[in-house]
């Protein structure tokens, strides 16, 4: 089962919503936000937004790593496999792949649970596996139950 695009929508929620607050603001670019490949595309767009600050210090900015975090996040969403576990508390998802992807979603999951966690105030708990990580997700049962139940 591939849970993983829901677990990545809660988790990327509020930057997608910081994201809508930007464009509502003002800083809307007009047209589209996204054209061809989303990872060349998210690229474009953080280089375009980056050259528009004077107060960027290109010294320190890391398109690369963006890129390699751009990759991660797209062999998790489109590889990963997902086994989920209802549980009273919430649920839990062992995520698994092959090697590569395994490299990624160790690189992903442990370092955006924290997030995850800051904006649901529920009990995001990472554990290591042999051959992947496990995600345990406690808080409003009723409704992480409900949002796994529509994927």
């Amino acid at each position: 089962m591939r849970l993983i695009p829901f677990v990545l929508a809660i988790v990327m929620a509020a930057p997608v919503a910081a994201q809508h607050a930007n464009s509502a603001a003002g800083h809307d670019m007009g047209g589209p936000q996204e054209t061809g490949q989303s990872a060349f595309a998210a690229l474009a767009e953080i280089v375009t937004i980056l050259q528009a600050d004077p107060e960027t210090d290109w010294e320190r900015v890391d398109i690369d790593g963006l890129r390699r975090h751009l990759v991660d996040m797209d062999l998790l969403t489109q590889e990963a496999v997902v086994a989920r576990t209802l549980r009273p508390e919430g649920a839990r998802f062992e995520i698994r792949g092959t090697p590569r992807v395994l490299e990624a979603i160790r690189a992903m999951v442990p370092a955006h649970a924290p997030f995850f966690a800051a904006e649901t105030g529920w009990d995001v708990v990472t554990e290591d596996l042999e051959d992947g990580v496990a995600l345990s997700v406690d808080g409003d049962a009723a409704q992480i139950q409900d949002l796994v139940s529509l994927v």
